[in-house]
């Protein structure tokens, strides 16, 4: 039985496909159409996988949506009403988009089918609509090892629901109790995220970067204002400081007043203040999530915990979550956003409306490393690079290894683009920039000469498995790059008195460990574990470094430049290995260095795509 997942219209439209319960595919729309978090019907994402097992569309069974539309323009309505007067000029603009786009989905979903597949089937009588917080909590734990788990998703808001717990049980998973607009902890993590200068949606991770070189300054005034944080988690927030119920910004002159100044202007300096406000806020967000698991624990009764929703890609609190040991496991969904909506509603519709059996992997868990994207054919990648003009050798995969490896420890910056395309925002390993994590420059240089994004953005490490307690204060498989932890003491290079006293971005001027590239100004690092299960290629490249450097550590950062969505294919790849100052791409097994390619191809990749 095949069942495909859809999410779109808001952001992150995804398409996801599965058969009698396996994940088959599934992909962003924004990796084809080269817009980042393009929220368009995912044409491209669907008939990519309906390719990867060469479907036609008369076989697919059913087509389930990620939420319910009407239910969202319930809540539209009443809040406006609610705050009405307020926010007219709002509603008045908003509304004939939902009348006209948005509310008849239905309609729009049917259409968009029969002009893509043609008029023999009648989609109305296989289109189902999922639940938005059901969609996250199913993609959260039908994917999960866990046999019965509790089931925490917060985000932004779906329907009406910002924050859900849910309990799942074999095939059974049911929503218990939700936490509604407009008191969201992903809204007010989305208005410090504005207030700072960064976009709403995507500067939620720089936000999260940037706390680091701050201090709590501002927690307690947060909590005496803003939120109300109950014991066992639930909160409420004032409303009188936010306009996002009723305007086109996040906060409002009360707001501004509270914190002594109007929200920071894009792309100006970031002040001591903003790193103190960044600081604060995200303390406050591990707060409330450390409460709200604790009773969760307890109300669940539950000894696994699985995470959804857009908060959920807070590694940083994740990390604090999981040093808590409230529960005895955690899984976070890698796809933890909107896109992964579209795996959630298709598992839901297979195990709970269809009351398919379900079978906990006895693996990592279900999802296959998030590789779930496209990939490329050797013939297809050299047709590809020959097309672009590239100069590059054809190689075995161990001499694409020994060569990488060796790049790597001579201090190269590594465009890798292997197998298939992870699916969720995270590269894992295949559509990835490599370094080399012992530079001490490191950083600096992918951040502003690859990257051309902010210089206090951290790298995550990827490492292999086997040596991960020997170089951070963790034992628990983290191959998605979700979870936080120290590097170990031994690891740790000596503060001194002169460093001790920098505050802000001139922290990180001094390395903080024998792996300075990958350690952030607090110690901590973003930790993917790598697995032969899973990666075998990247895998073997960790060993193989190992074996250069003694390191089984590598800096690991998405393929692509700020404002771009990861790469996809192997033009994408070369376009942008020659508009950056990346030394070497290897694609597939080809191999090809940037000193050898032809002057003419010579870009400026950095005023491509609009700054994030």
């Amino acid at each position: 039985m095949y069942i495909l997942g859809i999410s779109a219209f808001y952001h992150d439209s995804a398409a996801c496909l599965i058969d009698d319960g396996e994940i088959i595919a599934a992909a962003q729309e924004e990796r084809f159409t080269r817009i980042k978090y393009d929220a368009n019907f995912p044409v491209n994402a669907i008939t990519y996988c309906l390719a990867e097992v060469n479907l036609t569309p008369d076989k697919i069974d059913y087509i389930v949506f990620y939420d319910k539309p009407f239910l969202k323009f319930e809540r539209l309505l009443e809040t406006y009403l609610a705050f009405a007067p307020r926010g007219f000029q709002n509603f008045v603009t908003s509304v004939p988009i939902w009348v006209k786009e948005k509310l008849f989905q239905k309609s729009l979903i049917t259409k968009t089918l029969r002009d893509l597949w043609g008029k023999e089937i009648d989609w109305t009588e296989r289109l189902i609509f999922s639940e938005h917080h059901l969609s996250h909590a199913a993609s959260a734990f039908f994917p999960s090892p866990f046999n019965e788990a509790a089931v925490l998703t917060m985000d932004g808001v779906g329907e009406w629901s910002t924050t859900s717990l849910a309990i799942g049980h074999g095939n059974e998973l049911s929503v218990h109790k939700e936490i509604n607009f407009p008191h969201s902890l992903g809204l007010l993590y989305s208005a410090f995220t504005y207030y700072v200068g960064f976009k709403v949606n995507s500067g939620e991770y720089k936000l999260m970067g940037l706390a680091p070189y701050g201090e709590p300054k501002y927690s307690n005034l947060i909590k005496e204002n803003l939120i109300d944080i109950k014991e066992d988690g639930s909160f409420a927030l004032d409303l009188n400081f936010f306009n996002y119920c009723t305007g086109l910004t996040m906060t409002n002159e009360k707001f501004n007043i509270l914190f002594g100044g109007v929200p920071r202007n894009p792309e100006t300096e970031i002040s001591q203040r903003d790193m103190d406000i960044a600081a604060s806020i995200q303390k406050v967000t591990e707060e409330v999530l450390i409460k709200l698991v604790k009773g969760v624990a307890k109300t669940s009764g539950q000894k696994n915990l699985c995470l959804a929703g857009g908060v959920a890609l807070n590694c940083v609190a994740n990390g604090k979550l999981l040093s808590e040991e409230i529960f005895e496991d955690i899984w976070v969904q890698p796809a933890s956003g909107d896109a992964g909506g579209a795996l959630g509603a298709a598992l839901g519709a297979y195990h709970i409306m269809l009351n398919k059996k379900r079978k906990p992997s006895d693996k990592i868990d279900n999802m296959k490393g998030s590789f779930l994207g496209p990939e490329y054919s050797e013939l297809k990648i050299n047709e590809t690079l020959e097309g672009c003009g590239a100069v590059f050798s054809n190689h075995s995969q161990d001499q694409i290894i020994e060569l990488t490896a060796k790049d790597l420890a001579d201090g190269k910056a590594v465009g890798w683009f292997s197998g298939r395309m992870e699916f969720g925002p995270r590269a894992l390993g295949n559509r990835s920039i490599l370094a080399d994590p012992r530079s001490e420059s490191m950083q600096k240089i992918l951040n502003l000469k690859v990257k051309y994004r902010e210089s206090f953005r951290p790298f995550a490490p990827s490492i292999l498995r086997e040596d991960l307690s020997d170089w951070f204060e963790m034992d628990i498989d983290s191959p998605y790059m979700l979870l936080v932890a120290n590097v170990v003491e031994s690891q740790r290079k000596v503060i001194t008195k002169e460093e001790s006293v920098l505050s802000g971005v001139d922290k990180i001027n001094y390395p903080r460990s024998t792996i300075p590239a990958v350690t952030h100004v607090d110690f901590s690092s973003r930790i993917q574990t790598v697995h032969k299960e899973t990666n075998l290629t990247f895998y073997r490249l960790l060993e193989q470094f190992k074996k250069l450097t003694n390191f089984p550590v590598l800096v690991n950062t998405s393929f692509n430049v700020r404002g771009e969505p990861i790469v996809l294919t192997p033009e994408d790849a070369f376009r942008c290995f020659m508009g950056t100052e990346l030394d070497v791409l290897v694609v597939g097994n080809a191999y090809m260095k940037k000193a050898e390619q032809p002057k003419s191809l010579y870009s400026n990749y950095r005023s491509q795509y609009e700054l994030d």
